[in-house]
């Protein structure tokens, strides 16, 4: 855990190095591979995740040369679709319990760069939701909770059929349903003063306007369900905006990791329910995900969009 920690203050550290450069756009993605876990039939699993250093494009790579996991590939389940940003714990690939010392590689190409990640069953790498739950921010670096602990992921299955077919510019209707144990307890980054006075008002604006101090990303906890694209290129329309799955720190933000943001009110029956529209045929996976704020679960739903 000291080598993640180390390599996360690292990674935060870079911009303050570079001159806090940032870009929204033109840059590329680096894969991540976040460490292995355990499995109870003696196999583990290769935890994956990615870094796309813009903050507003999402790019595109199907699978091939281009985007390519061996051995045993190029298709081991990654995303073609990357979201901007820092995007942690998004995939998982099993390996045999015999895996011993070999090397398992994922090469990514965006903007003409090939960046690689290399996994291994080094002990120094394996990983538990302790670990998970820092890293995404629901505790600080180093730091432990006995409640999170206890804490057990959240169950997302999508209601109906797993393939559907829609027209162009034809709403579909989604419906996750989620189950959890309430571990969290709902916590925001920072409350809002309760106080309408205007001193009050000035302090929230501050707090807005704060720019984040740890050297890991902190994040409110408290259970939300988003839909988002894994895979498929074209326009994707949500209704109504999902909250967002990658770590969007900034002010104002409908991100977990946004300064002030505070979870929605939990639907009493446990289904959320989502409209999609696609502007381009083709096919896609859309993932149903369901954050506690410290672990996420998640279901998939392919999707062909036809003329």
């Amino acid at each position: 855990m000291k080598q993640r920690f180390l390599f996360a203050l690292a990674l935060a550290l870079a911009p303050v190095a570079m001159g806090a450069q940032s870009y929204s756009s033109g840059q590329t993605v680096w894969p991540a591979f976040e460490g292995w876990e355990k499995n109870a039939d003696g196999s583990a699993s290769f935890v994956f995740g990615y870094m796309n250093d813009n903050w507003e494009e999402e790019l595109d790579v199907p699978v091939g040369p281009g985007n390519d996991i061996q051995p045993g590939g190029p298709d081991r389940g990654q995303p073609t679709h990357f979201l901007p940003r820092r995007n942690r714990f998004i995939f998982r690939v099993r390996v045999p319990a015999d895996f011993a010392d070999k090397e398992m590689i994922w090469t990514l190409t965006t903007q003409g760069k090939t960046q690689k990640a290399y996994a291994t069953l080094r002990q120094d790498l394996y990983i538990e939701n302790i670990d998970i739950m820092s890293e995404t921010g629901a505790l600080g670096a180093g730091a432990s909770n006995p409640e999170l602990r206890a804490d057990k992921a959240p169950v997302v299955k999508i209601d109906g059929a797993k393939t559907r077919t829609v027209k162009v510019g034809e709403p579909l209707t989604l419906v996750a349903v989620v189950t959890d144990d309430g571990i969290p307890r709902v916590r925001s980054q920072t409350q809002p003063p309760a106080s309408p006075n205007p001193a009050a008002q000035e302090r929230l604006r501050q707090l807005s306007l704060t720019p984040p101090y740890r050297p890991t990303v902190a994040k409110a906890v408290g259970l939300h369900q988003a839909w988002f694209v894994y895979r498929g290129q074209g326009k994707v329309t949500f209704d109504p905006p999902q909250i967002k799955t990658w770590e969007d720190t900034r002010s104002g933000a409908n991100s977990p990791w946004a300064p002030i943001w505070v979870p929605p009110a939990l639907m009493t029956d446990g289904k959320y329910t989502t409209k999609v529209s696609f502007q381009t045929p083709g096919t896609y996976i859309l993932r149903a995900w369901a954050d506690d704020g410290a672990l996420t679960g998640d279901d998939e739903l392919t999707v062909t969009v036809t003329r």
